[in-house]
């Protein structure tokens, strides 16, 4: 199943140094507009002002984004007790997620 592969490379990327974790952390690298910030997750059961602050930052970035998982189940993927945004700053971690995310159904890659 995709959405466990996403799991799995999310655990991956954070442990190659790959994934930013942490509200602040993310939107500061979302922020830079350096290109560190490949790919923004968020957790579907977001909270709408959080959801469309990520929304926002990302789109004015030029960060993709894909709504994918829950709190719970983001957080358990990057070793967290839970998780409304991480931020993928891997390349290669960044394409295979997106291109897994469109397997997935209920992902919506903006």
């Amino acid at each position: 199943m995709s959405e466990q592969k996403i799991a799995n490379l999310l655990g991956l990327a954070k442990r190659a140094g790959g994934l930013i974790t942490g509200n602040d952390a993310c939107m500061q690298a979302i922020r830079s507009g350096s290109g560190k910030a490949l790919l923004a997750i968020v957790a579907q059961d977001t909270g709408d002002n959080a959801m469309k602050k990520y929304h926002d930052k990302c789109n004015s970035f030029g960060v993709p984004l894909i709504k994918l998982f829950d709190k719970e189940r983001l957080g358990r993927a990057v070793g967290k007790e839970h998780g409304a945004i991480v931020v993928i700053t891997d390349k290669g971690f960044a394409n295979r997620i997106l291109q897994l995310s469109n397997e997935v159904d209920g992902s919506e890659a903006d």
